[in-house]
């Protein structure tokens, strides 16, 4: 049996080659080709923006990562800690 390390580090690769497929396939590929290095590493840095703040996730009610982030932690400061 692998060690649970093993297996959450062989998940967390899965999860990052599939993440960088998805950009490869939507913007690399999609809106090529590309007149420089900083060309690229711009619309990478637009990308991941897009991606971390502003994609609607349906699984969390069709919001952006960072306003469902933003709730929960509102939420954690609005409930009472028990002494």
């Amino acid at each position: 049996m692998s060690h649970p390390s093993a297996v959450s580090a062989t998940r967390t690769t899965a999860l990052a080659e599939t993440v960088i497929g998805l950009f490869k396939t939507e913007v690399i590929h999609r809106r090529g080709p590309w007149r420089s290095f900083e060309a690229v590493e711009f619309v990478t840095l637009e990308w991941v923006d897009w991606y971390n703040n502003r994609r609607l996730l349906e699984s969390i009610g069709s919001i952006p990562p960072a306003e469902a982030e933003a709730t929960y932690y509102a939420q954690l400061e609005l409930t009472p800690m028990a002494a």
